[in-house]
């Protein structure tokens, strides 16, 4: 469990831990923000499995999303509590759309990372041979 948080965390390959998953390390360098290496660079291993593999990455994508406008909410909601701020409904909207849309590199990166430890498993003998 500790690799794959490594590697979701890190953006590293999850089966060696050490080449990047991404060719750009900066999820906010917007033109490159979804460019990933086909292969990890140490271990060789594939990133993208099949086509259509990362189908599923929108589903983990969906629920990063929901906990990003619920905490959006919340944090609106206990801000407009504490500073009696008298906040609208519409309000609620942009702050939340507002979050989504600041956070679209970093979730798209991180749905991606999950997904693919979902089924890739760290391999100690994959890391000897990197060294």
């Amino acid at each position: 469990m500790k690799e794959k948080l490594t590697s979701i965390f890190t953006a590293k390959c999850p089966v060696c831990l050490k080449g990047d998953v991404y060719i750009v390390r900066n999820p906010y360098d917007l033109k490159h923000f979804d460019e990933m290496h086909e292969h990890c660079e140490c271990c060789g291993h594939k990133y993208e499995a099949e086509t259509g593999y990362w189908y599923g990455a929108m589903y983990v994508s969906y629920g990063l999303s929901v906990a990003i406008s619920a905490t959006a909410f919340l944090l609106t909601y206990f801000s407009d509590l504490m500073f009696n701020l008298d906040i609208n409904a519409f309000v609620y909207f942009g702050i939340i759309v507002a979050a989504l849309l600041v956070f679209i590199p970093v979730t798209f990166r991180t749905s991606r990372l999950i997904w693919m430890n979902l089924f890739v498993s760290y391999d100690p003998q994959k890391v000897k041979a990197c060294s």
